[in-house]
């Protein structure tokens, strides 16, 4: 399989030491931590998962699923964090467990595994299942749930335009397995929906750049809105020659937001700016293939002073959608996904209580 490559930014043979460098991390269980001796999170795991996939280690890939399978809960769910093992935070994050759907979408345009697929629809399923039972009436998804039950009272835009990037994956994963999901289909629209017209239900987190780019992700929005969209906070996030600030207040540059902005960026059809912004990051990339999570650059410093597998995972993410390599390589451009604006899907979309903006 061809690996990912950007012409004066990545080559394969990077790519290649990157992949095996995350393949390194990964444990004898599946589980791939943030770094080596570090805690593992379902988002992250999935993230690097794809990273392997896409250099090549689908089989380390498919190990990964395998963990993902074994530590699901009887409801659908993970918690938030496990180290060696055993779960450290016991709260379930919406966002954390529906990413599963696009990790295995992702794994089986790449390889066309029908028996990896077998195993993880059932996953994917429980997963979103379980996401959607947090969904309000208002259309948002709750952003977690404590151990004892109880439910968060605050939706996040990052977290709920992950999640509906996930839907779509898990729409588009029940077609290929031959199942009708149109409760998922209404899910998705009433999210979009909130995401689109209704800000007021979010909490507000606009110092984080996720929030600025996230609703790009996936081709969520026309390209001529996204642009709009990513303009206008250009400046306050940019750095030239490095990368993204992770939070517009501080001079700190972070690889993997950097690598997301880039993913949103190609799905705007802003590919020389994707470029520009993957070769800004390189500064983070350490000789073994691995990616520092981020720079302090006001006075030069690695923080935090580790190098990640999620970090590295989005750089090959990037350099794929970039360089038009895999089979899943616009999966971040929404190719191959259901509609991602609610036009027709709101056609089925029956609020109890209809939304003046739709009484139109």
């Amino acid at each position: 399989m061809p690996l990912p490559e950007v012409p004066g930014v990545l080559s394969a043979e990077q790519a290649a030491a990157t992949g095996d460098w995350i393949a390194s991390v990964q444990l004898p269980s599946g589980a791939i931590p943030w770094f080596p001796g570090g805690h593992v999170d379902p988002w992250d795991h999935v993230q690097a998962a794809m990273g392997l996939t896409v250099a090549g280690h689908a089989d380390a890939a498919a190990r990964a699923f395998g963990w993902l399978a074994d530590a699901q809960a009887d409801d659908g769910t993970w918690a938030a964090k496990y180290v060696d093992g055993e779960v450290v935070e016991d709260h379930v994050d919406a966002n954390f467990c529906a990413y599963v759907a696009v990790g295995a979408l992702h794994h089986h345009r790449v390889t066309g595994d029908d028996a990896v697929l077998a195993r993880t629809w059932p996953v994917v399923r429980a997963a979103i299942d379980a996401v959607l039972s947090l969904q309000a009436d208002d259309g948002t998804v709750r952003w977690a749930r404590s151990a004892d039950g109880s439910v968060a009272d605050e939706s996040l835009v990052t977290g709920n335009a992950s999640i509906h990037m996930s839907l779509r994956c898990a729409i588009a994963l029940a077609r290929v397995v031959g199942v009708d999901v149109p409760e998922w289909q209404d899910a998705a629209a009433r999210l979009r929906h909130a995401l689109d017209d209704h800000p007021e239900r979010f909490s507000p987190r606009g110092r984080h750049a996720m929030d600025w780019y996230y609703p790009v992700l996936g081709g969520a929005l026309h390209p001529d809105d996204a642009s709009v969209l990513l303009d206008k906070r250009w400046d306050e996030f940019v750095v030239d020659g490095l990368g993204i600030r992770c939070v517009h207040d501080h001079p700190w540059v972070t690889g993997a937001e950097t690598c997301e902005l880039v993913l949103a960026l190609d799905a705007a059809g802003r590919r020389d700016d994707a470029t520009t912004m993957l070769a800004a990051m390189q500064h983070l990339r350490d000789g073994d293939g691995s990616y520092w999570t981020g720079l302090v650059y006001a006075d030069g410093k690695r923080w935090p002073v580790e190098t990640s597998t999620w970090t590295a995972a989005t750089v090959l993410l990037a350099a794929d959608a970039l360089g038009r390599t895999t089979g899943a390589n616009g999966l971040f451009r929404g190719e191959g996904l259901p509609a991602a604006h609610p036009g027709d899907e709101l056609a089925d979309f029956h609020p109890e209580e209809p939304c003046p903006c739709l009484a139109s």
